[in-house]
């Protein structure tokens, strides 16, 4: 029994963490959806997207209210993407593991606002191949806020946003000079920038990396499967979104074992 008491303790404020997230990740559905048509996030509110029907309370539970629907709108019937879901429960996760990896403070704060933009760029790129300013030009903001009072700290910050941005401008401008046509959104080297601003310069070069290779290992499985070419358009804010992710988590410990080698 003594040994039960500590684990449920645990368990406890995981949990509440995890129903905070789910919430949370139902309004980033809304940002998902309405960003890239350029509507407001805050009004009206939501409804149906095939047949424009204002949602009753309970229907915007977050992931129960799809299962009791059963994936449909209770009016048009019209099936509803899974997306919605998926992104609620994902976000849920984050929270409880933000919880139990960093603990309350500034850090885990710092984390999950992090966590929320990647899922936000992540879904809009994959989805629209568009990454939006109205996420990536405050993220640089808040990451270097939050820097002056936990990790990286604001110098390390600050290197970040500039060799995040820089490096991804010196490449998108080099591809065009090479090859006289664009390589690289303009979103992608501000998303870089947020990157940097939360995570500092190192784990920003370990994003860049791992987004890197991830992409290319995709490039080569298109072309492989025929499914795509060399000049085919790839999201590569996906793959700065999933590097970012793992360079925040296993990131640390990654750089610190490569620097130990040496």
């Amino acid at each position: 029994m003594t040994g039960i008491l500590p684990v449920m303790g645990a368990a406890f404020p995981a949990a509440v963490a995890a129903a905070f997230g789910a919430i949370v990740g139902s309004f980033l559905n809304v940002c998902i959806y309405r960003l890239p048509i350029r509507r407001s996030i805050v009004w009206p509110a939501s409804a149906c997207t095939a047949c424009g029907r204002p949602l009753a309370w309970y229907e915007n539970v977050p992931i129960a209210s799809y299962i009791a629907l059963r994936g449909r709108c209770r009016s048009c019937r019209e099936p509803i993407s899974l997306r919605y879901p998926a992104v609620e429960a994902l976000t849920a996760t984050m929270f409880a593991l933000g919880w139990w990896l960093y603990g309350p403070g500034v850090l885990l704060a710092s984390r999950l606002v992090f966590g929320c933009a990647l899922i936000v760029l992540f879904e809009i790129d994959r989805e629209h191949q568009l990454l939006p300013h109205a996420i990536t030009l405050p993220g640089i903001v808040v990451g270097f806020a939050f820097s002056l009072f936990t990790e990286p700290g604001w110098q390390s910050s600050l290197i970040g946003i500039l060799v995040g941005g820089g490096s991804l401008l010196a490449v998108g401008y080099t591809y065009f000079w090479l090859r006289h046509e664009e390589g690289l959104g303009m979103g992608d080297f501000k998303m870089l920038a947020m990157i940097g601003a939360f995570l500092g310069w190192q784990l920003t070069l370990v994003t860049l990396m791992m987004a890197s290779v991830v992409g290319s290992i995709v490039g080569v499985l298109l072309i492989v499967s025929k499914r795509g070419g060399l000049k085919s358009a790839l999201p590569f804010g996906t793959f700065l979104a999933l590097g970012a992710a793992a360079a925040a988590t296993v990131g640390p410990r990654l750089l610190a074992w490569y620097l130990g080698r040496w």
